[in-house]
């Protein structure tokens, strides 16, 4: 796994990365966004999922991602 400096990506790109690999996991973070809250802190909001989503990507990660 390769680390980036957290304030070296800007936190739109961030949640386009992301969602496009949920996308490949069959994954929807439906409230997944730009938290504009705290602009200076760069965060990405992930939102709530329901129960049967979590374990979805419980299971992506643990199987590194691959469908």
């Amino acid at each position: 796994m390769t680390t980036t400096n957290h304030q070296a990506i800007a936190p739109s790109t961030a949640v386009e990365l992301l969602r496009t690999a949920l996308a490949d996991a069959d994954i929807v973070l439906p409230s997944l966004a730009v938290d504009t809250a705290s602009p200076h802190l760069g965060l990405v909001e992930l939102g709530r999922v329901r129960a049967d989503v979590a374990a979805q990507l419980a299971e992506a990660l643990r199987d590194g991602g691959r469908a």
